[in-house]
Order: structure tokens, then sequence, then C-alpha cells
């Protein structure tokens, strides 16, 4: 038999539900879903040890065998987490994929994993199931029922679809992990695919249980309770929360989705002590309408990654708390600036074990204030950077090339040693902290009847999140349609992830483009500043 690895999820929590059985540490609070109406739902150690083996089982009885695929599916709910145990016990690999993919993506990342099934909750039914159709390998279906929204469509509407709730009613007992040790993979997580289709980077059973020990890093204390709105879909939620709660006994609270204008009530009404939060999200948090209570509130720390510098202070000021600002991405490259330490707007330094340097194209470290590539290696040189994207070795080979861990992210250092974040290498679109995929955005578009041609760029973001961009659609209407701005946004709604539907519209009467039909970007930029007229948003449409 196997000995027990405290990093390994399945044995992290069999050691946990022996230990501290009633321990309620996941809360998946309902305030910001429907005002409270709804009881919130808790699980203890021992709820998700045997919710863990009854999904387990269920896996296992549609004949998944170790290194076996499935898509997981849903937003933030416990059954989410308990499908993460279960993939740990039975020795499977979960595909973790957000709830509001659609269409080719949904199909792509489904196809390309070689996933034999899907647990998916009810407002995911139907798009899975049009998935199905371009998946044939897709055998089985597991499904939560919950009714929430009017995208929920009864389990029994749909063909070959089993009852999530069913499965959890089974008694199951405790099954022994299948794992033969903690470099068999749990998970498969895509990255956004700025540059081409979707990477799937494979997360060894270890990865999860490492990033565990971030919440020591952080300075989480015995008594706090950390809260997110982040989708566990990201590696952000994984690894600032859930890992973190589990492994320290923190008392996490979850909430379906990211709610700016209910925030702070969440955190009073369940005690939270601290959150986190990417990009953006903290200028649409500062937005809200000031309060006379912002500050009276339980949180003492916020942990950022891609916190604006030009609200930084004014942000800790005004909510009574503190910023932890932090960088890494989900193939590696750790930095963190602790509360009080470096400069506002730096992410940090890396930690001991490991080597991060701004290169040039010549992989030569940039002087200070030079801007490079953000690239990273153990400290220790007779370690391996190593990352394994799916099935795909030359993405791999390339992403590690010369011995570093290539970011893809561009920043300079300052002459004390503290790293900053610039801009994406390439030009990638970031939005709202999702790397967006124009390919996915412009094939929505240009099956617009009105559209004739399309290409999506991006401008500065309006939020002043570093790194980040709104997206721009560049559109060449069809010769005689009347436009309507309104029905392309109803598309974009209907086809796209909501943080890939465009800012802006920009109507133009061609695209600019070089003999090799490349589109010339500097000119779409020019014309966007000098013509708004040409610009339409949801709210001027």
């Amino acid at each position: 038999m196997r000995e027990r690895h405290d990093w390994i999820l399945a044995d992290m929590i069999a050691a946990r539900a022996e230990q501290q059985p009633d321990l309620d540490v996941l809360t998946f609070e309902h305030l910001s879903l429907d005002g409270g109406a709804t009881p919130d739902e808790v699980r203890t150690y021992a709820d998700l040890h045997r919710n863990g083996n009854r999904i387990a089982a269920a896996l296992i009885g549609y004949g998944m065998e170790r290194g076996d695929r499935f898509g997981l599916m849903m937003r933030n709910h416990p059954e989410y987490v308990e499908s993460m145990i279960a993939a740990s016990i039975s020795g499977c690999v979960l595909v973790p994929i957000d709830p509001r993919t659609r269409g080719e993506k949904l199909a792509y990342m489904l196809r390309n994993a070689g996933c034999r099934g899907v647990v998916c909750s009810d407002y995911c039914l139907a798009e899975v199931a049009r998935a199905r159709k371009d998946v044939p390998e897709l055998g089985w279906v597991l499904g939560l029922e919950t009714g929430e929204g009017p995208e929920a469509v009864p389990l029994e509407s749909e063909a070959a679809v089993d009852s999530m709730r069913e499965a959890l009613a089974k008694p199951s007992g405790t099954l022994e992990p299948r794992l033969e040790d903690g470099n068999d993979p749990l998970q498969i997580i895509y990255t956004s695919g700025t540059t081409g289709d979707p990477k799937g980077l494979v997360f060894p059973n270890v990865r999860f249980g490492g990033s565990s020990m971030l919440g020591t890093i952080f300075g989480y204390q015995p008594e706090d309770r950390p809260y997110t709105g982040l989708s566990l879909t990201h590696g952000n939620a994984q690894a600032v929360t859930l890992a973190p709660s589990l492994r320290m006994g923190l008392r996490a609270i979850f909430s379906r989705r990211f709610t700016k204008s209910k925030l702070f009530d969440v955190c009073r009404a369940h005690g939270a002590t601290a959150f986190s939060q990417l990009g953006g999200m903290a200028t649409a948090i500062y937005s809200e309408p000031e309060r006379a209570d912002d500050a009276d509130n339980p949180v003492r720390l916020l942990v950022s990654a891609g916190m604006p510098r030009a609200i930084w202070e004014a942000f800790e000021k005004r909510f009574g708390l503190d910023i932890y600002e932090w960088y890494g991405a989900v193939e590696g490259g750790f930095c963190f600036k602790p509360v009080g330490e470096g400069p506002v707007g730096s992410f940090g330094k890396p930690g001991a074990n490991l080597d991060l340097q701004i290169l040039d194209e010549n992989d030569v470290e940039c002087s200070p204030g030079v801007v490079g590539e953000i690239c990273s290696r153990p400290a220790d040189r007779k370690e391996k950077v190593e990352v394994e994207y799916y099935d795909n070795p030359e993405a791999s080979k390339s992403k590690t090339r010369g011995g570093w861990l290539r970011s893809g992210d561009m920043g300079h250092r300052d002459a004390d040693g503290w790293h900053f974040f610039d801009y994406r290498k390439g030009g990638g679109l970031r939005h709202n902290g999702d790397f967006v995929n124009p390919g996915f955005v412009e094939k929505v578009i240009a099956e617009h009847p009105q559209v004739s041609d399309v290409f999506v760029y991006g401008v500065e973001a309006a939020s002043g999140a570093p790194g980040e961009k709104d997206v721009v659609a560049a559109i060449v209407l069809e010769e005689g349609s009347e436009f309507s701005p309104a029905s392309v946004f109803e598309a974009c709604r209907a086809g796209l992830e909501s943080n890939f539907v465009p800012s802006y519209l920009h109507v133009v009467d061609e695209i600019p483009k070089t003999a090799s039909e490349k589109p010339q970007v500097r000119f779409l930029l020019e014309d966007f500043s000098a013509n708004p007229g040409a610009l339409f948003t949801e709210e001027r449409s």
C-alpha cells in the first residue's frame, strides 16, 4: 500500500477527515447569489471525504481507468471540489472548463484532452450537448441539478445524462486511491490560447499540494477566513484560496462568481479576513460608490495580482486593508511583494529557490529600467525547468528554451531588484485577468450577417490595470446592410465568454493590411483615437 503524502489531495482530505471531521472548512455562500434566500452550502472534512469517494465510485463505474480524462464544468459549487477529490482518489485527470465556455472552444478542449466524459451543472448541459456532436469520444455526462438561472435545463431533457445527486446518495465506503505516486497528473488546465489554440498544462497531484504552501507565504493565520469569487477553474482560486484552506483548515468562503457590489457585504456577513483579486477587478471594486462604512469590514489582507499603481494606496486607505502583491503563471515563476515592502506598483522579488531575470532577445539580463521578458529557473542549477503541455511536446520545449521558463510577459526591474510588469509579449490581449484569443471573437462576429470583415485588437484598458487591455473589434460592414450594433453585441454575448465580448465595435471602411494580408494595428489605433463617432459600446448601441 502506498504511504500517504500530505501534498496529494486524496491523502490530505483523508487525513483531515480523521483529525478534524466536523470542521466546516468550506462555505459556499448565497448572499451574492440570491440575497441569502437560499441557505449556504457548507462542507466539513468528513463531507468532502465521503462525497469525494462517492463521485470517485461513479467515475470508476463509468469504466474510467487511471489517467483517463474528464471535463469539469460548473461554477463554484461544493461538488466542484468534491469532483477534484474524486479525481485524486480514482487516479483520473480532470480538465477544468470555465462554465462560460461555448462552441468550438469547448469542443476543442474536450477533444484535445481526449475526455471520456463530463461532470457539469445543469446550466452547462445545452452547450455540452452541442459539443458532444463534435466529440464522439464523450461517453457519459454526470449532471448537477441546480436550477440556477435561465440556462439551467432539466437533466431528463438531455439524452444520456446521469444525476450527480443520485451518485452522491449511493454509499461507497472509502476507496483506496489508485495513484502510483504524487507525479500522477491531477488536472489539465488550459491556457487561453492567445497565440493559437489553447494548450493544456499538465498538473501533477503534488503541484496542487505544493500550492497549499502559499498560505504560509501570504501570511495566513489560523483564525483567517480567505474568500474568493474567482472561478475554481482558474489557477488563482485554487492556489490562493482553496489549497491553503484545505491544508491549513482555514474555513474558506466561496461565491458562485465575483460580484463587486456585494463583495464587502459577503465579507462582513461571513467574517472574511482575506480575499484575492486579479487585474481590473480592483478598479471595478474601487469604482463602486463610496460608503461611510467602506473601511468597516473584517478584511485585513488583499492578495492581489495586478493592482493598478494609480489606486493602490487609496484602495488600502478606503477599505482599511493591506495589499500583498504577487506574480505568477500556471506554469510557474512565482514572485511576491510582502505588505509594507518595496515600491508601490512592483510585483516583488522571487524567493530564495528561484532565479528570476529580465532577459533581452539574446538572453542577456537587462539593465535596471530596461524592458525585457520575465524569465525564471530554479536557483539550484541542477534542477531542470519542466513544463508539460498535454500532447504538445513542441510547445513544452519552446516554453523552456535555453533552460528558462519563458513567461511571455514583459517587465523591468529597478536598481534595488524590485520587478514590474509592463505588457504581454506580442501584444496579447489580457482582459479582466483572462487572456483573450482573438480568433474565437472574430469567428463569432464574422458569422454575423451585417459583417463583411473583422479584426480584433486591444487598446489601453480604461481600468488602468497593468498589462490589461480593452477588447476592440474592427468591423467592415456588408455593403448595403443596415448596421445594428446591438445585434452584434447580442451575438457576442450568446457565443462568447463575458471577458471575450468586445468593449468596443470599431466600424471602418476597410481593415488596413500589409501586402501579406497582415492587419496593421497602428493605423487602427490612430483611427480609434481620431474618430470616436465610429466607436460603439453596448451602452451606445
